[in-house]
């Protein structure tokens, strides 16, 4: 049987695939754990500065594997913990992660795309909170979904279950933008390049800023941005980014120290 997901490394870009297509890339154990698996090697080689996670098939991901969960196994059991591990691994990864979102989603696969730091969808996905539906609650992916969205879509489409479009989910705040399907490469290939432009420490550093500010008293997060300042300001990335400025020259990124 082929893995459900697939892992691949193409100059600074490491490339994440759910590739069960049959089964409308379900979140099971087995893909969840190679899953896992994928993000902590992204997370660990330096000549990978930049992650896309994307799927094969008409469909991103359906979230959890129902036909499991309905017999006592699956996410009625280690599910949960499974999800939250590999949320967990996007929102803390070290590097940007662009969802690269070709198809429809559903449950579980929304808290893929809000852990993201980027999220592009086709024109012609459509997205689902579709637990309520099924007896259930949107509940571990609630935590990096209501990150993102804003408060009064999350509510109405949480509570709903409605399936909604790509603009609909765009202006929900899940996702960064929304292009016609023949344009979906070009437009992940643009953020990828943007991204590529910044230096790899300085990349992880605003992501730690992302995360841990907004939750910190203003004191606090003040003290421990004028720390993490001082400490970018004096790295040899740093030194490297701004000669190059004055330069006039792209800068020659070092992995990271």
């Amino acid at each position: 049987m082929e893995p459900p997901v697939r892992y691949a490394v193409e100059g600074a870009v490491g490339t994440i695939t759910l590739d069960r297509p049959d089964s409308r890339n379900r979140l099971d154990a087995e893909g969840m754990v190679a899953l896992l698996r994928s993000l902590h090697d992204s997370a660990e080689d330096d000549a990978v500065r930049v992650v896309v996670l994307t799927a094969t098939g008409s469909t991103f991901c359906a979230g959890a594997d129902l036909a499991a969960a309905s017999s006592g196994e699956g996410f009625a059991g280690s599910g949960p913990q499974a999800l939250v591990d590999v949320l967990t691994a996007m929102l803390d990864h070290p590097k940007p992660i662009v969802a690269r979102v070709q198809g429809h989603v559903a449950g579980g696969g929304n808290g893929l795309v809000a852990a993201a730091d980027i999220a592009v969808a086709a024109a012609d996905a459509r997205f689902a909170f579709s637990e309520v539906r099924v007896g259930v609650a949107p509940a571990v992916i609630s935590v990096a979904c209501l990150q993102v969205m804003h408060r009064r879509d999350a509510q109405e489409l949480l509570l709903t279950g409605q399936r909604v479009d790509a603009d609909r989910a765009r202006r929900a705040g899940l996702l960064t933008a929304v292009v016609p399907a023949d344009e979906l490469d070009d437009a992940v290939s643009g953020f990828v390049a943007s991204l590529l432009m910044g230096g790899p420490q300085a990349l992880s550093r605003t992501k730690d800023l992302l995360r841990r500010v907004p939750a910190m008293d203003r004191p606090v997060a003040f003290a421990w941005a004028a720390e993490l300042s001082a400490e970018a300001f004096s790295s040899q990335e740093a030194r490297e980014g701004m000669t190059a400025f004055l330069e006039r020259r792209p800068p020659a990124w070092a992995p990271p120290e």
